[in-house]
């Protein structure tokens, strides 16, 4: 690696462009450092927004293109429509999100929400506990989701 720039593995890796940067003694120079109770509200929000029973305004909280791999369906979703097509389902058993464990991960315009978490489904009755993660980048001055992965939580 002699003569490479330091920056080179961290371009590969997509951390070149990400909208701020903490310095040395944790500051941001640029953008939002993330609080653990801001963070803890987009998880609020979000659910919210499955209550509005819209996939519409469950998928806007979604940067564009961000990866999707949700809790009912074996298919990746990368775009909006893919996104909506997923809630337009999922929304219609009417689900309610219960965080049962959380761990917070924030820096500076970027943080992940990850932990467990239960669905009740008032059609149905059926509580679904499940394993998640979502990760958030702060995108002119809103947070939005760049990765979310649920996935059902084993019973072992």
């Amino acid at each position: 690696m002699r003569g490479f720039p330091i920056w080179l593995p961290l371009a590969t890796l997509g951390f070149i462009g990400a909208p701020a940067f903490a310095n040395a003694q944790g500051e941001c120079h640029v953008g939002h450092v993330a609080r653990h109770d801001e963070i803890l509200g987009l998880f609020e929000q979000w659910n919210a927004r499955l209550q509005s029973g819209d996939p519409g305004q469950v998928a806007a909280l979604y940067m564009d293109g961000a990866l999707l791999l949700p809790t009912l369906s074996a298919s990746p979703r990368l775009t909006r429509q893919a996104h909506m097509n997923y809630f337009r389902g999922f929304l219609a058993d009417r689900p309610v999100g219960t965080l049962d464990e959380t761990h917070v991960f924030a820096g500076c315009g970027e943080a992940t929400l990850a932990g467990l978490y239960t669905f009740r489904f008032a059609s149905t009755g059926k509580a679904v506990p499940a394993r998640f993660t979502f990760n958030y980048r702060r995108i002119d001055g809103e947070w939005l989701i760049t990765h979310h992965h649920s996935s059902v939580l084993p019973t072992q």
